[in-house]
């Protein structure tokens, strides 16, 4: 396993569980206990975990995971994600696309495309879409203003009445958690709302999030998953949450 795996290894882990040890660490990724230690020290020097003795832990444990350690978790999945989700546009079709990790890859996997329109309320998305060095020159980008949030993300009553001045032929929202019973979550309630508002403006409602997510509920409610269309989701998701999705009436495509 190369470096740059076991580094975005160690932080899906502390992510989901809040704390890792070097002895487990070691075994799971078949490596050597110095070297999990090293890989702890370059992610603390970077303050994307806090060392502990034996091991690390996350300053944020049960709390929101910052976004530069969101960026960092599960990333090949991410872009896997991205790329199926973008391959469900249509040339000439108005894309509604929320803040988050997951998103922001889908943002990039519509470099080179035509004749689309991007909405969005994320800071980072629009950035890259602008900015031209995705190629996404031929992309007109549509940004909802609002309060920021710290996951870049605009959110608010101005964000939601400058989105109901717009049709979407599609939204993309990210989530922090998914469940059967629960529905699409995340964890701040206004950043919930401006995510139901984007659905609420869209023919097709599609939620995407890597598998880790699946199974969890957060804070606050997005949407039912009555409110929700499809799913697209990393293929180390569990059978039987997917098939408890299905069940409720979402089309699932795992990548």
């Amino acid at each position: 396993m190369r470096r740059e795996q076991r580094l975005s290894a160690i932080l899906d882990r502390v992510g989901a569980d809040g704390q890792v040890d070097v002895a487990t660490l070691a075994d799971q990724l078949g490596v050597s206990g110095a070297t999990v230690r090293r890989d702890l020290q370059a992610l603390s020097r970077s303050q994307l975990l806090v060392r502990t003795h034996g091991g690390a832990t996350s300053a944020q444990s049960g709390e929101e995971v910052p976004m530069r350690v969101k960026a960092a978790l599960r990333l090949p999945e991410k872009r896997r994600i991205g790329r199926a989700a973008a391959d469900l546009i249509a040339d000439g079709s108005v894309v509604g696309l929320t803040g988050g990790s997951t998103t922001r890859e889908l943002g990039r996997a519509l470099a080179g495309r035509r004749g689309i329109t991007v909405v969005t309320n994320a800071i980072d998305i629009a950035g890259d879409l602008a900015s031209g060095h995705l190629g996404a020159l031929g992309i007109r980008l549509v940004v909802i203003g609002g309060i920021v949030r710290h996951s870049l993300e605009l959110v608010g009553p101005a964000a939601e009445a400058m989105l109901a001045n717009y049709h979407l032929d599609v939204a993309f929202v990210g989530a922090d958690g998914l469940t059967a019973q629960d529905g699409c979550t995340t964890y701040d309630e206004m950043e919930a709302q401006t995510d139901a508002a984007f659905l609420r403006r869209a023919d097709r409602r599609v939620v995407i999030a890597d598998s880790t997510k699946l199974g969890r509920a957060t804070f606050a409610r997005i949407a039912d998953l009555t409110d929700l269309d499809d799913l697209v989701t990393d293929r180390g998701a569990d059978e039987a949450r997917l098939a408890e999705l299905r069940a409720a009436g979402l089309r699932v495509t795992t990548v």
